[in-house]
């Protein structure tokens, strides 16, 4: 068993040593966060194409082997491009556009490096709590189910959609040719803001929901009359239009601007609070290390009910809290069984709780609920815990042991940073330039990127607090953001960009090809001679067979995401909650 409490540690993994092998886009995000936290790298094995390793040692610690690996053997999934085919994401990336395409970053490799490190932290804090699990494995098929789970939701039930599933939707241009978002979640200065550039009534109202849905739906299918408007007015007057209606708008700015202002900063931080020792909730299993943990999650939308919601999996007891009425996400389309499919895929397993926040009463009943937890979680608007009284401070009062994490949106790091959203955080560190090739124009994802990757940093970040609690006898602050997220996810590309070189991908990089009844997409280092061959006139499974014959590896594109409950590459995988809804698999393995 590991010690308890290490009062020199500075770093949750302070003392502790690792060494990697295996993909380098998987594996350098595991050994840079490592060396976030405080571990030190001793020199590497040989690169192993096919799977990663990574061992963690030292500080009394056993010794922990994590393997990260692209799929299940014998899937045929051997890279990014062919695990994003599969698993749907190219689907979802690429509804805006009405045909499958492949994220030009490295989405899935980075997904599945912080599933790695979370694995390894969760490992260490089960031994330090007593448990004896010294492996993990992670994989990145199972990461891209996960991060397709809301939409797989909507797909694999009866229920309709809530709105038109169509390519469309932002960025919008200028007429001085300035590519921007826009972004509120008020209908009210939605319309505000159209009318200040003189749109069609008709086009205002019609636009507004399918914005309003574009997060769950990936796609925004709104009137070209509103792109028509923006191309009637320069940036400046769009500016006033939206300062006029309290809407933001922001400018999509490139890699080169990001490397330029960027601090290099950890996607996360990590502040020590009083000192208090945790108290006894019970003894992790192997595969649940944060049994006997309990979370209380005061979370809207992705970030912090994603992060709670592997928590929960991780085996914490999560404990929401929701407003009077409950959330009113609850009820958004498709249903099952009465309740949101998307919402089950983040908080399905949760125990809920009614607090009325802007009442004192209920806000001692909430301090109550944080003096017996392990975590506090929330992503509420900037200054809104301050105003509640609901800060660190004000909670580390009552719970010296507390870890107090907040998901946010730009960490104070960026100078007059616009709304705090997904879509807005892409837009202004250069993900929309890095999501799309030479070729393309630059567009934010309509595919959640950052709200997902954002909430498993958040994941990340909270089992760092508990396990630097755990050595250091002290509460902890845990801060994470969508900013974080952008900047691992680009970090590639921002160091091109840093070194003077192209931060984008070549012209048709990742673009699947189009067979008689499908797509097929190749591995990125077969995707040039893939593209010599004229595929259209042969179906997928013929297509597929003459790329084998010529040595080059594909992938079948899932295009519509009900079909991988059955699709033999993830056998088993796609199950039933009580609900009816699909459930995806848990993205480790303890065994």
């Amino acid at each position: 068993m590991a010690p308890r409490v290490t009062t020199r540690v500075g770093k949750p993994l302070d003392a502790l040593r690792f060494d990697t092998s295996g993909p380098p886009q998987i594996m350098d995000v595991v050994a840079d966060h490592l060396r976030r936290l405080g571990a030190h790298a001793d020199p590497s094995g040989p690169w192993d194409t096919a799977s990663g390793r990574v061992v963690l040692s030292g500080s009394g610690f056993t010794p922990v082997l994590a393997r990260a690996l692209w799929a299940a053997p014998d899937s045929g999934l051997v890279d990014e491009a062919t695990v994003q085919a599969a698993t749907g994401v190219m689907a979802v990336h690429g509804r805006r556009d009405g045909t499958p395409r492949g994220l030009a970053v490295d989405w899935l490799a980075t997904v599945t490096g912080v599933l790695t490190v979370q694995g390894l932290l969760a490992t260490l804090l089960g031994q330090v709590r007593g448990g004896t699990a010294d492996r993990v494995t992670t994989r990145a098929d199972l990461a891209g189910l996960l991060t397709v789970s809301q939409y797989l939701a909507a797909a694999d039930v009866e229920e309709e959609e809530a709105t038109e599933l169509s390519p469309g939707g932002p960025p919008f241009t200028s007429e001085d040719g300035v590519l921007f978002e826009l972004e509120t979640l008020d209908p009210g200065a939605w319309a505000t803001f159209w009318r200040a550039l003189e749109a069609p009534g008709d086009a205002i109202r019609a636009g507004w929901r399918p914005f309003q849905f574009r997060y769950a739906t990936a796609c925004a299918p709104f009137p070209q009359a509103l792109h028509a408007t923006t191309r009637a007015h320069g940036f400046d007057g769009i500016r006033r239009a939206a300062a006029l209606a309290g809407a933001d708008v922001c400018r999509l700015r490139t890699l080169k601007e990001r490397a330029a202002e960027h601090d290099g900063a950890d996607p996360w931080k990590l502040t020590p609070l009083a000192a208090g020792d945790p108290r006894d909730g019970g003894s992790p299993t192997p595969d649940r290390p944060l049994a006997g943990l309990t979370v209380l999650e005061a979370g809207r939308r992705i970030q912090a009910p994603l992060t709670a919601h592997l928590l929960g999996l991780l085996g914490a007891e999560v404990i929401r809290i929701e407003p009077p009425g409950g959330d009113p996400l609850r009820g958004m389309p498709p249903a099952c069984s009465g309740i949101s499919a998307r919402w089950l895929a983040l908080n399905r397993g949760k125990q809920a709780v009614e607090i009325d926040i802007k009442d004192p009463a209920d806000r001692l009943r909430l301090r109550d609920l944080a003096s017996r937890a392990d975590v506090f979680l929330h992503n509420w608007a900037p200054g809104k815990a301050a105003q509640l009284g609901l800060e660190s401070a004000d909670l580390s009062r009552a719970n010296p042991a507390l870890v107090y994490a907040y998901t946010g949106g730009w960490a104070d790091r960026v100078d007059d940073p616009p709304m705090g959203t997904d879509f807005m955080v892409q837009a202004r560190t250069g993900v929309g330039e890095a999501v799309r090739p030479h070729g393309e124009a630059p567009a934010p994802s309509l595919m959640t990127l950052l709200d997902v990757l954002g909430g498993l940093q958040g994941t990340e970040a909270v089992l760092a607090g508990l396990l630097m609690r755990e050595r250091t006898g002290r509460g902890v602050r845990v801060d994470s953001s969508l900013l974080g997220a952008a900047d691992t996810l680009t970090a590639p590309a921002l160091r091109r960009a840093a070194e003077g070189g192209d931060p984008r991908q070549p012209e048709g990089f990742r673009r699947p090809l189009p067979t008689a009844d499908g797509w097929v997409a190749p591995s990125d280092d077969g995707a040039a001679a893939a593209a010599d061959h004229d595929l259209t006139g042969l179906t997928t499974d013929d297509a597929l067979n003459l790329l084998r014959a010529h040595g080059l590896t594909a992938a079948r594109v899932t295009t519509d995401l009900a079909d991988l409950r059955d699709d033999p590459r993830f056998p088993g995988s796609i199950g039933r909650d009580a609900h009816g809804a699909p459930t995806v698999p848990e993205p480790w393995s303890f065994a």
